[in-house]
């Protein structure tokens, strides 16, 4: 089964310094049908403006995750991590037991980002936080695995506190996958357009649209023109 939701019914907020969509209720924007999908809890899809950006604030039990489109982020926390984060990266933070950070963009142009919240399997932990880059050739067969919760998957992708997987990339136009789903997915359009496609649907998609899949365990991607896709799978 696939529920789509176009970019235009996603939750909006506007300031003088960030524009965001959200997929699920989150700070002022709140539905009671849109509270989350399984384990994962928000997904923001952020603008933030030159020089500005989230100041120091709390998290606690936590797997945050950021995927940075355009632009860069800058990261520093309680726990003496700082580091900036760049277009075509990906920084985890596992919020653990307690843990204060800030976010800005310090360039003369804007970032766009998405930002992912999953609930932990495990309270309290030790709070972490790590970036890598996504491969950035285009893909033909299948979307790379960049952030898992899985043991045997840390020596290729970001580790997180929860049996996830995260899989994202650019998929040239007019290529065909299949990707196997091991829980239920939700599927973001970062960029471009693009079909999915399970044993009963076929849904299109555009930029900034999200869908949750359920009760299926292989869909079909076709690339109607080329893109960049997000594939969260959680329980």
């Amino acid at each position: 089964m696939i529920k789509h939701y176009p970019f235009q019914q996603l939750g909006t907020a506007k300031y003088s310094w960030l524009k965001t969509h959200h997929h699920f209720s989150f700070a002022h924007y709140y539905n009671p049908r849109r509270m989350g999908f399984g384990c994962l809890r928000v997904i923001n899809d952020d603008w933030i403006a030159p020089n500005t950006g989230f100041p120091e604030h709390p998290h606690k039990n936590m797997e945050i995750i950021s995927f940075i489109r355009t632009g860069a982020i800058s990261h520093q926390d309680s726990r003496g991590n700082q580091g900036v984060t760049s277009a075509g990266e990906v920084q985890v933070m596992s919020a653990g037991k307690g843990i204060l950070h800030s976010e800005y963009n310090r360039s003369e142009k804007p970032t766009t980002m998405f930002q992912i919240w999953i609930e932990p399997n495990k309270q309290n932990i030790a709070p972490r936080w790590d970036s890598m880059a996504f491969p950035k050739a285009v893909n033909n067969t299948s979307l790379p695995m960049v952030v898992s919760g899985y043991e045997d998957d840390r020596q290729h992708a970001l580790f997180i506190q929860q049996q996830a997987r995260i899989f994202a990339g650019k998929v040239k136009q007019g290529s065909e996958l299949t990707h196997e789903i091991k829980h239920q997915v939700y599927v973001i359009a970062s960029r471009g357009k693009f079909s999915v496609v399970d044993k009963k649907q076929s849904v299109n998609m555009s930029k900034g649209d999200g869908a949750e899949i359920t009760q299926t365990k292989l869909i079909t991607i076709r690339a109607i023109t080329d893109c960049e896709i997000i594939i969260i799978d959680a329980p």
